[in-house]
């Protein structure tokens, strides 16, 4: 079975992604890898090219975003509180999925706006169908809170995306580029797979 990219970002994420969709396309094909997601952060511009490039190689594209969380609501804009926002991947499971994910990104634009494009807990209860949960990076919720040592906080969180998705529907994402804080995290996330039965995914 081969490893498949879930986390991954395009040349659409500005000032952070690497990837030029064409040659990313074909490196998945030359590595014997079967599927690649698209997760840029906030944005969908690259989905169409990058589901074009996938079809041309027979590659299964996963259409998918890193979306930004806002603290609190979508709505609230004090720098003091709501500056800070936090990630999280989702990944489209069919066209439900897709339209809903449309509709996320563009409410983070229009609606949620401040720093960066925002949604919140509200929207995905709403607009959680046909779609799949990450708990994402250093800089998603769940390992914020596992960073700051508050491994309870972080579980109810985590239980509470389980909940809005459903338990099949939500992974706890683990990561390892040789960060202390990644390691750190990983534990607590593993941990919490034991304790709750949520999965596992490595990005």
């Amino acid at each position: 079975m081969a490893f498949v990219h879930l986390h991954l970002h395009t040349e659409y994420s500005l000032l952070d992604g690497a990837c030029r969709i064409q040659d990313l396309v074909k490196r998945v094909k030359e590595l014997g890898q079967t599927a690649v997601a698209i997760t840029d952060h906030g944005v969908m511009y690259g989905c169409v090219d990058f589901y074009k490039a996938c079809v041309a190689e027979d590659i299964h594209p996963i259409i998918g975003c890193e979306v930004y969380v806002a603290p609190r609501n979508r709505t609230d804009k004090v720098r003091e509180l709501d500056s800070e926002n936090r990630h999280l991947v989702l990944l489209c499971k069919d066209e439900t999925g897709y339209r809903n994910l449309s509709y996320l990104v563009s409410m983070g634009w229009t609606e949620g706006f401040y720093i960066k494009p925002r949604i919140d807990l509200e929207l995905l209860r709403q607009y959680s169908g046909g779609l799949i949960a990450l708990s994402a990076c250093l800089a998603g919720e769940i390992p914020r809170r596992l960073r700051n040592g508050e491994y309870e906080n972080a579980k109810a969180y985590a239980l509470e995306l389980a909940e809005i998705f459903g338990p099949d529907n939500f992974y706890l994402e683990l990561q390892d580029h040789g960060l202390p804080d990644q390691k750190l995290v990983n534990q607590g996330l593993m941990r919490m797979s034991r304790d709750t039965g949520l999965k596992l995914v490595a990005t």
